[in-house]
């Protein structure tokens, strides 16, 4: 069964029952008493072999599938693999929730990564993850929750049709890796912990997984194509940050092949790039049923049997589904697997759990001891209001916002208006309260009139004239649509980025109401909004994603002038003929005969919001805190990396270079910092334009001057050639502040090319 189908079925037995999934094995009085693995002083590794060498094979089996059936005989109580926490505890098959009014009822519900990361605050996503995994570990010490979790989602947000765009960060590789980092480690409680992790993240999909199920493309049985250049310096940096940087306890391989290969059968994704190159000290899982994908449809192996041996053998530990259990043991008897291998998966698990204090007494674990009272605390409601507003990016506006003090009476019109469950998303837990737009700006002492006036992709027109009717006698009005999980989910992609339905229409009829209007834009993708941007009667735009619990709040505050908007887009909004102009399947980046490129990096159309775009309410100015330096040499540079105090030479400084931001106008605001570099330098083509560095200033008061410090790391100004091999190329650099290009420094890499990172090639 996949994810979504699970999804659709189960959601309400989640809710109702209680199924005590994480039950612990008694080390005091159990069956496992005597063995090393409960010993609290022996290495991890070694207890986790002295388990499984009781196993049985078909025990073994039975234990290498996401519902795990435990070994009663041992003591040795079922866990359940996959619970999620995407954006906050979430509803899946190791999670539940109990009824409403009852302690294990909710869970805090933060805004979708898409929003998240368009604060480009890595402070802020830390904190997040900090406060998600807090009240996972209570949800698993009631029996509600397991201890590892299947997020983050990082896939690089390539296509905007990709219906699961909204749960990643974005498009930016680098913003990715950055924002994974802070995630992982707020998560898992630090870089590899000692004495246990809090929780197991698990980073997802690898590799090269954005398609869902377009133009007749089934992402279970999709081909990804994709150059060894690309793979390298777009695909995957994103894991190298999670596994090698972070130290991620889990990555989970994609429903997709990739050249040919079905990714939870490729021992050179898995093994080679995975585990070599990044490092992996953790375990593989499948995504759910990839592994039954690889026999039917990949039709890679001619039996499920094969399918299971050739997935171990690759390197996935647990099959997310039912394959492994059902045919292990055959594929081991029929010699297409070894039970070592087998063996060396259970390792790798136990390990995990080991690492994660499940077989150690409760009293001596403070995590042990959260419970309900940790679970949607004030500062984490705070928190998440926090990450709502600091997300929400203002894309346009005349001045209209924020309202001015005679703006008492507001109609607020749309299929989202009085949005609660859209404003969440997908992978979602059942939140606390949620606040709609119609809700939050009533809240904020506004006189509210409420009107649909149509759906999100309907084309009835009936209700326009009594929405049209509310605008005229209003003193604003505030238009809340776009997409929702109607329009993009998993499972789901769109076959056009024009916004859908007649939302269009009423936006235009609205407009003719001679009142101030704003239009808020919901939704994980982008939808062309190039008539709205050119329309002087509509006077504000802003994108709200999918703000989470406190979206309506978060929105009143801004449009009132409480908070002060800097989020920045961290993608592209492409014209609605983008489509028509490449296939999704095009999994190449640079443009070409078939394409106009990918990604504000490679682009040659014009955008109609470009990558960052974001406004605020004051006004800021920037200049050089100290003029960057000329010349770099590239000798100095890589001799330099070695005593840098880092494990890898592209995470070398090539230096800092400060800015002072200066807040002109006469509103306190945060400021969002972005350093942008291209060069002709390397292999040709090379991208427009990439981000090598930001950092987001906050509360800079009117007349006040903050200093923002951006250090750019030697793999940021690194080309990466044909084979996926990073090196330093002498050569011309430019670097520039903002999408405006505020200020502007060139400088010169001198000496000879000197290659900082060697990428393993396919056999």
């Amino acid at each position: 069964m996949t994810r979504s189908s699970w999804r659709a079925s189960i959601a309400f037995v989640l809710t109702a029952t209680h199924i005590a999934f994480a039950a612990f094995p008694d080390c005091i009085n159990g069956p496992l008493k005597n063995n090393l693995v409960c010993n609290t002083s022996a290495d991890p590794v070694a207890r986790a072999k002295a388990l499984v060498n009781e196993l049985t094979l078909e025990e073994m089996a039975n234990n290498t599938v996401n519902a795990a059936f435990g070994v009663p005989r041992l003591g040795l109580p079922a866990y359940n693999w996959w619970s999620e926490a995407l954006h906050g505890v979430a509803l899946s098959p190791g999670t539940n929730f109990s009824t409403s009014g009852q302690p294990f009822s909710s869970a805090t519900s933060f805004p979708q990564p898409i929003i998240i990361s368009a604060g480009f605050d890595d402070e802020l996503v830390n904190a997040i993850a900090t406060v998600i995994s807090t009240e996972a570990r209570a949800f698993n010490n009631a029996g509600r929750a397991g201890l590892d979790f299947f997020t983050p989602n990082i896939n690089p947000f390539k296509d905007p049709r990709w219906g699961r765009g909204q749960e990643t960060p974005g498009e930016d590789p680098f913003h990715i890796a950055q924002y994974v980092f802070q995630l992982v480690t707020g998560l898992q409680g630090g870089l590899s912990p000692d004495p246990y992790y809090k929780v197991v993240a698990d980073c997802k999909h690898f590799a090269g997984y954005d398609l869902e199920n377009w133009e007749g493309n089934s992402r279970m049985a999709f081909n990804a194509i994709i150059s060894t250049q690309d793979l390298a310096e777009f695909y995957t940096p994103s894991f190298q940050s999670c596994v090698r940087d972070a130290h991620v306890g889990s990555v989970m391989c994609s429903y997709n092949a990739v050249n040919g290969i079905p990714s939870c059968a490729s021992p050179y994704l898995l093994q080679n790039i995975v585990r070599e190159q990044f490092g992996l000290d953790g375990w593989i899982t499948s995504d759910c049923d990839a592994v039954e994908n690889v026999f039917d449809p990949h039709q890679y192996t001619t039996t499920a049997a094969n399918a299971s041996a050739v997935s171990m053998k690759a390197g996935t530990d647990v099959d997310c589904g039912t394959t492994y259990s059902s045919t292990l043991v055959d594929a081991v008897n029929q010699g297409l697997v070894d039970e070592d291998h087998v063996k060396t998966a259970m390792t790798r698990l136990y390990t995990s759990l080991v690492k994660l204090g499940y077989f150690d007494p409760a009293e001596k674990q403070p995590l042990r001891q959260l419970g309900w009272s940790d679970v949607n605390t004030p500062p984490a409601q705070a928190l998440a209001l926090t990450a709502a507003e600091e997300g929400i990016v203002l894309l346009q506006n005349d001045g209209t916002l924020p309202f001015a003090q005679s703006v008492k009476n507001v109609a607020v019109v749309g299929p989202m208006a009085n949005a609660t469950t859209q404003m969440q998303g997908n992978y979602q837990g059942i939140a606390p309260f949620l606040v709609s737009p119609f809700d939050g700006l009533n809240s904020a002492g506004f006189e509210v009139t409420l009107f649909d006036g149509t759906t999100v992709t309907g084309t009835d027109s009936s209700g326009f004239a009594a929405a049209v009717a509310a605008a005229k006698i209003a003193d604003a009005v505030v238009y809340v649509g776009g997409i929702d999980e109607t329009v993009e989910s998993e499972g789901n992609d769109r076959t056009s980025i024009a916004w859908p339905g007649n939302q269009l229409d009423l936006i235009a009829e609205l407009a003719q109401s001679g009142k101030p209007l704003v239009v808020i834009q919901m939704g994980g993708g982008q939808v062309d909004s190039s008539s709205l941007k050119s329309n002087k009667a509509v006077n504000a735009l802003i994108w709200a994603g999918y703000p989470g619990q406190s979206g309506g709040t978060a929105l009143a505050n801004i449009l009132s002038g409480k908070t002060a908007p800097a989020g920045r887009l961290p993608i592209t909004q492409y014209p609605a003929d983008y489509v028509d102009e490449i296939p999704m399947t095009d999994m190449a980046l640079r443009p070409h005969d078939d394409g106009p490129g990918r990604t504000y990096k490679w682009f040659t159309g014009t955008p109609v919001f470009e990558f960052a775009t974001g406004q605020h309410f004051t006004t800021f100015a920037l200049s050089w805190a100290s003029p960057p330096p000329a010349t770099f040499a590239i000798g100095e540079l890589v001799a330099g990396a070695k005593h840098a105090g880092v494990a890898f030479a592209d995470l070398a400084p090539l230096g800092t270079f400060e800015v002072d931001v200066k807040n002109t106008g006469r509103v306190t605001s945060d400021y969002v910092t972005l350093l942008f570099s291209n060069t002709t330098a390397g292999p040709a083509p090379a991208p427009l334009q990439q981000l090598v560095a930001y950092t987001r200033v906050k509360g800079v008061a009117p007349g006040r001057t903050a200093r923002a410090e951006l250090t750019v790391k030697l793999g940021q100004i690194a080309r990466v050639d044909e084979n996926g091999d990073s090196a330093l190329y002498p050569g011309t650099y430019n670097v520039w502040l903002d999408t405006t290009k505020e200020i502007m420094h060139s400088f010169e890499l001198t000496g000879e090319r000197t290659q900082i990172v060697d990428w393993p090639q396919p056999s």
